[in-house]
């Protein structure tokens, strides 16, 4: 896997240094050659080393043989990122076996990182084990969140930033979640939450995060699914007051107001 994904990384560092053309898969939706040819390499290499497993990728869907193994394929996680110029994208791979995940890799090729896990034997980064943080209060906490890239003005979550920016030592959004889940894996974040991803988003960034001695749940501490559109990722210690604080939200209980900038203008 490790081997795939590096291939993948180093053929999306080609096209990231001549700056490719950017397409729209919808209204808001980028995509780029790069995406397609990194998840045809991989597929062709799944294929040629297990023939008989499915494979679900973000450009090519998937096509159910029913098997009992199911890979998880997202050639290009931060594509708006990638398209800009912004050094923030890596390509990510899970495997399931029988729904149940067993392996994931997560390649950055911009720091030539690589995250890496397997069901019950931890997870590491360029070979060496990871852990989450130890911190155990969210106002001491370094959390991450994302956006949906269209549609943002039906998305509650710029709630959510406003009450945990004010709730932590700060909230960032870089536009990767599986490198946000992995961030959370080896202790650079210690919480990360964000709607509706889909399983090729999470898929090997929701195992980094186990495997690391990390917690994953919906918003509501409900055990997390693939399909659940809800990803709450923590290093464990700070899970029950990030939940809390998600319920407060959804209640509208507590939340601060957003500052005027009429007003602030006028203070000037």
């Amino acid at each position: 896997m490790s081997e795939i994904a590096r291939e993948a990384g180093a053929l999306l560092m080609r096209h990231f240094r001549e700056r490719v053309l950017i397409e729209y898969k919808g209204d808001a939706d980028l995509v780029t050659i790069a995406d397609r040819q990194s998840e045809a390499l991989i597929r062709e290499r799944i294929q040629a080393h297990w023939p008989s497993h499915d494979i679900m990728g973000e450009e090519q869907g998937l096509a159910d043989t029913g098997s009992e193994y199911r890979w998880y394929v997202d050639p290009l996680d931060g594509t708006t990122n990638f398209a800009h110029g912004f050094p923030v994208f890596c390509v990510s791979m899970a495997l399931d076996h029988k729904g149940e995940r067993v392996a994931g890799v997560v390649y950055d090729p911009t720091r030539d990182e690589m995250f890496a896990s397997q069901k019950g034997s931890g997870a590491t980064l360029n070979g060496k084990p990871v852990h989450v943080s130890r911190t155990a209060r969210l106002a001491e906490s370094l959390v991450a969140t994302g956006f949906p890239s269209h549609k943002r003005h039906k998305n509650p979550n710029i709630f959510f930033y406003h009450q945990l920016t004010l709730r932590s030592h700060g909230v960032r959004r870089a536009g990767s979640a599986a490198l946000d889940l992995c961030y959370v894996a080896c202790g650079r974040f210690d919480g990360f939450w964000e709607f509706n991803l889909n399983p090729w988003d999470t898929a090997a960034g929701v195992l980094m995060v186990q495997e690391a001695g990390g917690r994953i749940s919906d918003f509501k501490g409900g055990n997390f699914q693939l399909s659940s559109r809800e990803t709450l990722a923590s290093n464990g210690l700070i899970q029950e007051e990030m939940i809390s604080e998600f319920g407060k939200i959804f209640a509208g209980r507590g939340l601060e107001a957003l500052p005027d900038p009429r007003e602030y203008s006028a203070k000037l």
